[in-house]
């Protein structure tokens, strides 16, 4: 498997999300920016401080053309549950048997028990712009992709 870094093109994926609905990266690659984060699970304390901040700055997405995508392991309705619980804005998909978080290169944590919480941003054209991975510190990930988004509409 090749490894993903920044200037690589975002792997192509299909899943579904938490209605069921198929979301296909290539329907949105070309119009929008998009920050895809890799969480754990839903409901658990790290992981909805994470969610919870990207909810908390969605308007700051949307004033830099992006769209949120969360992707855990979690069935469409733990997904629904969590949106529902924290008022989230945002898509979330799941990725049963982890292939997409394979295909993307999420590292796992500790000590491999964990699934990996990594963030990657992307501009319109697919390209990964930055990759941002911390089990500890979860709202630096927004912090980071609001960073990179406005160098990419500064650039």
């Amino acid at each position: 498997m090749k490894k993903i870094k920044s200037g690589s093109n975002v792997p192509w994926f299909e899943l579904k999300d938490q209605d069921g609905n198929v979301f296909r990266l290539q329907d949105v690659l070309g119009r929008k920016n998009l920050v895809i984060f890799f969480y754990p699970k839903d409901n658990t304390t790290g992981c909805t401080a994470e969610a919870c901040s990207f909810r908390d700055e969605y308007e700051r997405f949307l004033a830099f053309d992006a769209i949120v995508i969360g992707i855990s392991s979690d069935d469409e309705a733990s997904h629904r549950n969590f949106i529902q619980n924290h008022n989230l804005q945002y898509t979330l998909l799941s990725d049963p048997d982890g292939k997409v978080r394979e295909l993307f290169g999420v590292p796992r944590s500790f000590f491999g028990l964990l699934p990996g919480r990594t963030t990657y941003i992307t501009d319109k054209k697919g390209i990964i712009r930055h990759i941002f991975n911390s089990q500890i510190d979860v709202r630096k990930h927004v912090e980071t992709a609001i960073e990179v988004l406005k160098n990419i509409s500064e650039n």
